[in-house]
């Protein structure tokens, strides 16, 4: 027997970004299980990802090409070969590419975070054929949005000073879920005598385990960042030396907070005026007394109308208070703002002859079901979908199906197995899972260079991302060199090694290593330097102003809301957010057997009462509705939902729901106050019994 040990990375759509050592016997992957020496992941994996192997050698793995012989939605097909397969889509792509070419549109997202099999040789695909660009904004581009306005960029505290701060507020997060490696630094901040706050709607897993939950009405973050604030101010809870030289635009901020009072924010919030004092003074007071204080935010804040200024406000509180003087001090977002990426080697966008019209994956409901126009441009006549299912993960699910179900609509999928947009595709293209292939990594959690190995040989006939798209791009007759670069020649020029922060990177020696710590300094705006325009964090953006937005902290309510549209609320009185399952990663791993199980079904929590006033019994089966559509799930009657709100854990396969559908049939396709992003968490529903 022959046993290896092989470096790899988990490409999933989480913070943590482990480091991976897969043990391959015989050419079988046979375990999967953290590097011990990799200071972040520190030999530990979640639940979904110590179980992928039982992902890559699934019954279901698609191996072969398919052709649709159904209606579109039945996921009927007949094996093809990759020649057909690929002939066919360049048969149908080549009149297109001539005649109205962003009349194709690619449609991708995370289903792999890596720069290779993301968006490498893909993008040069779509540049030379000048399809439509995509705008890939459905997870958090409202929050870093309103972060780069004030902050700069994508940089924050390293996790791996957490466990140094004295106080740790975790505002939006449910890291037991989707951060696990922060969370143990967070318990071992808390061992250490520091207090942990969850600042949530919904009681998490996570918010269980904190000394204190402030549960927040959804949508309202802005609003409470503003009043902590206020208090900051009147109580004189600041670092005046730091205000002074690393921050701009004070005096504005202070006349703005001043509106803010604990009564007002405590009002808008749904909490007590004693909850929004104390967390102030609480914050602030360590802060005056030198101790390291942080907030970690992540992407739920963000997913209601006023998401970019939620994040945008609550990036200005460690500046007021001087926690950036630590390394164990500030907030963080995401720390993918401190890679020196190559994007532009690997995407290749001077093969663009001109600039083509940009399409919102958010939007894709209602731009599949637009016609030709003046405005819009041609209608889409073709799209090809990878690292992505959109028919589960895209709002207003009823107009994404539609937009699917159009027959004149050509519709290729890269895939590992049958999801739901599958069985809309006319053409599906077996891909490589992790363990098949190589691919070059960032992370928004950590601040390590990753290398991902390809530690067996590819099932059935599957192929990796790029080698289709090599393959695409040769029907189609592009004869560009850049077509034939390897996997390991993108992967070369994925990080820049001139860049003083990836010095001495080089993908052979990163290979074999596995990881690579960025050169960058511990606590990086202990001395300001901000990446904004000025140099100092912005409390005043001009930037925002000459984009038509208010240049100071704000507060714009949710969409929906008892207090925004009481019309609205009067027929659906229940806010309703959707935040991932614990054994799910967006709509991955859902068809993993042992993990389904383990989630059980759909369910929607619901406080006790809003469940007795409608006569829900826990256990009973509800329907979930408003205008936009609705779904069936198992109700869960439980305070772990504040009155007033119903959360249904997600995001469940829509085939696998009891009636075929999940949460997104009622969430909306409108946008946020900036970034272009999804407001999956600005929602009404109204909730009724299910007759047995």
């Amino acid at each position: 027997m022959t046993t290896t040990q092989v470096r790899a990375v988990c490409p999933h759509d989480c913070p943590d970004t482990c480091a991976l050592l897969v043990t391959v016997e015989n050419g079988v992957a046979t375990a999967v299980k953290g590097d011990p020496d990799h200071p972040t992941t520190a030999g530990v994996l979640c639940t979904k990802v110590s179980r992928y192997t039982e992902r890559t050698y699934h019954a279901e793995r698609l191996l072969h090409p398919l052709r649709r012989v159904g209606k579109k939605g039945e996921g009927k097909f007949e094996r093809i070969s990759w020649d057909e397969a690929i002939a066919t889509i360049a048969a149908r792509l080549k009149p297109i590419a001539e005649r109205a070419p962003e009349a194709i549109l690619p449609y991708s997202y995370c289903g792999t975070m890596g720069l290779v099999q993301g968006e490498s040789m893909s993008s040069r695909f779509f540049n030379q054929i000048g399809a439509s660009l995509l705008d890939r904004t459905i997870c958090a581009t409202a929050g870093f949005t309103g972060y780069k306005y004030t902050i700069g960029g994508s940089i924050g505290v390293d996790m791996e000073q957490f466990q140094n701060a004295k106080l740790i507020l975790i505002w939006g997060g449910n890291p037991i879920a989707s951060n696990l490696h922060f969370w143990t630094r967070a318990q071992e901040a808390k061992r250490n005598g520091a207090k942990l706050i969850a600042i949530d709607p919904y009681r998490s897993l996570t918010a269980e385990k904190c000394h204190q939950h402030i549960a927040l009405l959804p949508g309202t973050d802005a609003a409470l960042a503003l009043g902590l604030m206020h208090v900051l101010i009147a109580e004189d809870l600041l670092d005046h030396d730091y205000i002074a030289n690393h921050t701009l635009g004070f005096e504005q901020l202070k006349q703005r907070a001043a509106e803010w009072t604990p009564e007002r924010t405590a009002d808008t919030c749904g909490i007590s005026v004693a909850e929004v004092v104390d967390l102030a003074r609480l914050y602030g007071g360590l802060a005056k007394a030198g101790e390291p204080v942080a907030i970690r935010t992540n992407y739920g804040v963000q997913r209601v109308r006023g998401g970019g200024m939620s994040v945008r406000n609550m990036a200005c509180l460690p500046a007021l208070v001087g926690a950036w003087r630590h390394a164990a001090g500030g907030i963080q977002l995401s720390s993918g703002g401190s890679f020196p990426t190559q994007k532009a080697a690997l995407q290749r966008p001077d093969l663009l002859k001109k600039i083509p019209r940009t399409i919102n994956m958010t939007t894709i409901g209602d731009d599949l079901l637009r016609p030709s126009s003046p405005s819009f441009g041609p209608e889409v006549e073709a799209v090809i979908v990878y690292n992505a299912n959109p028919l589960a993960i895209a709002p207003d699910s009823a107009k994404v199906m539609a937009g699917f179900a159009r027959e004149d609509l050509f519709t290729v999928v890269l895939e590992h197995f049958q999801t739901d947009t599958v069985d809309y595709a006319d053409i599906v293209l077996p891909a490589t899972t992790q363990l098949e292939h190589v691919d070059a990594h960032t992370s928004y959690g950590h601040l390590y260079m990753m290398a991902n190995n390809a530690a067996i040989a590819p099932m059935g006939e599957a192929k990796a991302n790029t080698e289709i798209f090599r393959l695409l791009a040769a029907a189609m007759g592009f004869d560009d060199p850049c077509f034939k670069d390897s996997d390991d020649q993108l992967a070369a020029v994925a990080f820049n090694p001139q860049d003083a922060r990836a010095i001495h990177f080089d993908w052979e020696a990163l290979k074999l290593k596995g990881w690579q710590k960025l050169n960058v300094p511990d606590a990086p705006f202990a001395h300001g330097g901000f990446p904004t325009p000025s140099g100092k964090c912005e409390f005043y953006s001009a930037q925002m102003l000459a984009d038509g937005l208010d240049p100071l902290p704000a507060y714009l309510p949710p969409y929906e809301s008892v207090a925004s549209n009481p019309e609205l609320a009067a027929r659906y009185p229940l806010a309703m957010i959707s935040p991932p399952a614990r054994n799910f990663l967006n709509s991955t791993f859902v068809n993993v057997k042992s993990l389904r199980s383990a989630e059980g079904e759909p369910h929607l929590d619901i406080h006790p009462g809003d469940a007795a006033s409608r006569g829900i019994a826990d256990g009973e089966m509800v329907r979930i509705f408003n205008d936009r559509g609705s779904f069936v799930a198992k109700a869960r009657v439980t305070d772990k939902a504040r009155a007033g709100l119903v959360v249904g854990l997600s995001v469940w396969w829509k085939k696998l729901g009891r009636d075929g559908k999940n949460a997104n049939e009622v969430t909306s396709q409108r946008l946020t106050d900036m970034g272009r992003a999804p407001t999956f968490y600005d929602t009404l529903v109204q909730v009724e019994r299910v007759a047995a």
